[in-house]
């Protein structure tokens, strides 16, 4: 099992001393990712429903904060050396094809490879209108136009696209990514599209724990999901074997017990011994990536979680 987590480039998570600090630590205690939140602008008045609250409200519109996504993970490329830059996840539609496949391109060489591209199609019509992109409603064709374009110009010589919302030819798109054939290609969400959208193009599926409508809280449904995901797979004549399985818990971890709707344990809370036992779970029905958040608005608070779950619960897990 490998393991990484969320930093959110708001608040704390802008501040320099902040982001140098927390990057030399998960070097330091070994983790395998970080990974970075996206939204470019904040509108003011948000109606569209966030997919992962109950109420569907998003936490980020009371700050109207929001660092840019691929500048912070370049950033990171330049105060690391080990650990990968997890995109989580890029609202592809967002950001113009060509400099985007341009951007993540210098990401990866620069970080000498070390980019993993999520993906996903965004929920905010909001900012979708403030960013005057391809309309909202046609998103999902867009996000899988852009991946495809993605992969074209990072892999051939002389790369041409004439899909309905990418049209290229005659470029020259060098330096291709030093990843090869290209950085790993995550592809989150839970909905039967986002599924299907990983069955056609990802090399891992990222699913979050945390949406109401398709919630995927406990191995049990991650598996059955994951057998959906199977024959999506080979429906689009794919190995279902080369999509490997991701899984982002958006519930913070802590070593307090919190009880979920039931009155349980909330997984992933309480004592070390018992979340080594969630991760194993969760590894018994494939997860071989976990993606957990420790962010507080307290630095001090965020690092002694770093240092809990790296050296009191990462060694009890068997995954």
């Amino acid at each position: 099992m490998q393991f990484g987590f969320q930093w959110f480039p708001r608040g704390m998570g802008m501040q320099t001393d902040a982001i140098v600090t927390m990057a030399a630590k998960a070097e330091a205690l070994a983790y395998d990712y970080v990974a970075v939140s996206d939204h470019i602008v904040v509108p003011k008045g948000i109606e569209s429903t966030y997919p992962y609250s109950e109420d569907g409200s998003w936490a980020g519109a009371a700050v109207g904060e929001c660092g840019d996504q691929l500048t912070v993970m370049a950033y990171l490329a330049a105060m690391t050396s080990k650990i990968r830059l997890l995109s989580s996840v890029m609202v592809v539609p967002h950001r113009q094809a060509l400099l985007t496949a341009k951007i993540l391109a210098t990401i990866d060489v620069m970080s000498e490879g070390r980019l993993t591209v999520g993906c996903g199609a965004g929920w905010m019509a909001e900012e979708f209108a403030a960013l005057q992109t391809a309309p909202f409603a046609e998103r999902g064709q867009v996000t899988d136009d852009y991946i495809q374009a993605f992969k074209t110009l990072w892999t051939l010589d002389d790369p041409t696209s004439d899909s309905p919302y990418v049209r290229f030819a005659d470029v020259d798109f060098d330096p291709k990514p030093v990843q090869k054939p290209h950085p790993p290609i995550w592809v989150g969400g839970e909905s039967a599209p986002a599924m299907r959208r990983a069955a056609r193009f990802a090399d891992a599926w990222y699913p979050g724990s945390a949406n109401p409508r398709f919630r995927i809280n406990t191995p049990q449904i991650y598996a059955q999901k994951s057998a959906q995901l199977e024959e999506m797979a080979g429906a689009a004549g794919r190995d279902p074997a080369s999509i490997e399985r991701a899984y982002f818990v958006m519930q913070p971890v802590s070593p307090e017990a919190q009880k979920d709707d039931a009155g349980e344990r909330r997984m992933f809370t309480g004592a070390a011994a018992d979340v080594a036992g969630d991760i194993d779970a969760f590894a018994a029905v494939g997860v071989t990536t976990m993606i957990l958040i420790f962010q507080t608005h307290d630095l001090p608070a965020l690092v002694d979680r770093m240092s809990w779950f790296a050296e009191e619960v990462r060694p009890l897990a068997q995954a």
